[in-house]
């Protein structure tokens, strides 16, 4: 496997914060569309696509605080501060195609391949915890509720699905990176997700601990605040990175479909990152959602494709598939996947640009994508490929990443839990 080297990427021109800047993190206005986003004569269309992404932005407001900030002769900071954090609210463009979808996904691409069985098919925690590979309760001493420990041949099997993915992107250009979990919540922010009030999936950390600082919930935070006021030679792209990280979200459920480690706080996730010109996105966001189809393809997990509607894109997307899995045993489609053109909405606010051939310089397209993201990964694979005798037959093109296993059988290795009170 031959890894291109990162080297050459980030050799050329940084872009540097001026001092004079806001605070540390905060840009200038100028890294914002203010000239369109500020224009009273798009008021009504801007307002619009709020409305259809149920977003929380106040395009008005915006503007009112543009107006006093251009009639201030005393450039008063707080004004300034109280424009950035309110032109931060307003979410991503949506694809014209997207637009007028109305709330419901489109399917793009059918399950038309749904297993069958000569037995009625179990539900992977049922599997699983005959198996003695599953252990989700009585977990107190570790992190309760919503946590799990893998055992045995499906630790294995997790190891196995990194190592196949990875293997697979490194094989289509991708520049593979090991980011920090922890991460400074102004990059966060930046990225497209709130991390105050209550209605937030964003674990912080004591502030003993360092001053805003968060557990970060997916590897697409760290690479893009890796990149930040970084300019690439327009020759170096498309940049197509990818990262393996722990994700860590607050978020919780009471709904049964989504039992066991469908909905966790943390797990392994291994992402896809791009960096294009602006008029490339749109192009290599098929190229992102192809990849994870053929990932799934290969792996004989049945799924659909769904091009998911306004309201479902949060602030930063302005497109985005999700592509769900067909759970047998739950007998429902669970999503396994999803990637996301964000066009400029993360560039501009952590200043990422390219410098063309005539030295012009443009806030570059980001993507991400998940490739694998291991909890449901697994529950697909284990319903799936469940055996009438009770054991879990392996995909032939993962067998090669366990030591060339075709059959996992209950574990005797290690001993049942046993609940002492």
């Amino acid at each position: 496997m031959r890894f291109r080297s990162l080297t050459p990427l980030f050799k050329r021109k940084y872009s540097v914060i001026s001092k004079n800047s806001i605070a540390v993190l905060n840009f200038p206005l100028s890294n914002f569309n203010v000239d369109f986003l500020c224009n009273k004569d798009n008021v009504q269309c801007i307002q619009e696509n709020i409305q259809k992404r149920k977003g929380v932005g106040d395009i008005l407001k915006v503007q009112e605080i543009y107006e006093n900030i251009r009639s201030d002769k005393f450039n008063n900071e707080k004004l300034r501060n109280e424009f950035l954090n309110e032109i931060n609210k307003i979410p991503n463009d949506t694809h014209p195609d997207v637009f007028n979808m109305g709330d419901e996904p489109k399917i793009v691409k059918p399950c038309l391949n749904k297993p069958q069985f000569s037995h009625e098919p179990l539900d992977f925690t049922t599997i699983a915890k005959k198996l003695n590979l599953l252990r989700t309760e009585h977990l107190g001493n570790l992190t309760g509720h919503r946590s799990y420990v893998l055992l045995g041949e499906l630790a294995e099997l997790e190891q196995a699905l990194i190592k196949f993915t990875v293997a697979n992107l490194c094989k289509r250009g991708f520049v593979l990176l090991s980011v920090p979990d922890i991460l400074p919540s102004q990059i966060i922010e930046k990225c497209g997700m709130n991390t105050k009030g209550e209605r937030n999936q964003v674990y912080a950390l004591d502030e003993k601990h360092g001053e805003n600082l968060c557990l970060s919930g997916t590897s697409e935070m760290a690479i893009a605040g890796f990149l930040m006021n970084k300019t690439f030679p327009e020759d170096q792209l498309p940049l197509k990175l990818a990262a393996v990280s722990r994700c860590y979200r607050a978020e919780t459920s009471n709904i049964h479909e989504e039992r066991g480690i469908y909905r966790v706080h943390q797990f392994t996730k291994v992402e896809m990152f791009g960096v294009t010109r602006e008029n490339e996105s749109n192009q290599f966001l098929e190229e992102f959602r192809l990849i994870e189809e053929d990932n799934f393809t290969a792996l004989d997990i049945p799924y659909r494709v769904l091009d998911m509607p306004p309201h479902e894109l949060g602030a930063p997307a302005y497109r985005k598939y999700d592509i769900e899995a067909w759970y047998p045993g739950r007998k429902m489609f669970g999503e396994i996947s999803s990637c996301s053109n964000c066009t400029d909405y993360q560039s501009r606010r952590l200043n990422i640009k390219y410098e063309n051939k005539q030295g012009e310089t443009h806030f570059v397209h980001t993507l991400n994508g998940t490739a694998c993201a291991i909890p449901r990964m697994l529950i697909g694979l284990i319903e799936v490929n469940q055996q009438s005798n009770g054991t879990i037959k392996i995909p032939k093109i993962l067998q090669p990443f366990m030591d060339s296993k075709e059959i996992i059988s209950k574990n005797k290795k290690i001993p049942q839990l046993k609940l002492i009170k």
